[in-house]
């Protein structure tokens, strides 16, 4: 299976929990099991919250979500024009945050990476940040009776 679908919404907390279902509708095709399905969205949450408080902060901006699927390989980059990362080593250290307020734990990248194969970061500060993760979905067998 092959497919692609790019989608772009104002960075508005309303719209991490469409992109949590976006993807997830987005990858139901390949038959994933629900823990599959909860890291992806997990990871999707953590990746446009990222965006939205750290990207834009109070400020109008517009994040783009791209998804790919390769046969079981799940691609999914998201992507702002926002403030950028000064130090993206940094930045993905446990418990660092630059956002505001105690509800921010500074264990987004963290979740990212742990509930995905892979994670890479890449930003420009005062141009954005693009955070690109991948996921293999594993092959259910088959519950189909035969032996």
């Amino acid at each position: 299976m092959n497919n692609e679908i790019k989608l772009i919404f104002d960075a508005i907390s309303e719209n991490e929990a469409f992109a949590r279902v976006a993807v997830a509708a987005f990858m139901t095709p390949v038959n994933p099991t629900l823990e599959e399905i909860a890291d992806v969205k997990t990871a999707v949450s953590e990746a446009v919250t990222n965006a939205i408080v750290h990207g834009y902060g109070d400020g109008p901006g517009k994040v783009t979500m791209y998804c790919a699927l390769r046969d079981k390989r799940l691609h999914i980059e998201i992507m702002d024009t926002g403030r950028g990362i000064e130090d993206v080593e940094q930045a993905m250290e446990p418990l660092f945050t630059t956002g505001p307020g105690p509800e921010r734990s500074g264990m987004g990248f963290s979740f990212m990476e742990a509930f995905m194969d892979e994670l890479r970061v890449e930003s420009k500060p005062g141009r954005g940040t693009r955070v690109v993760m991948e996921k293999t979905i594993a092959e259910l067998p088959c519950a189909c009776g035969e032996d």
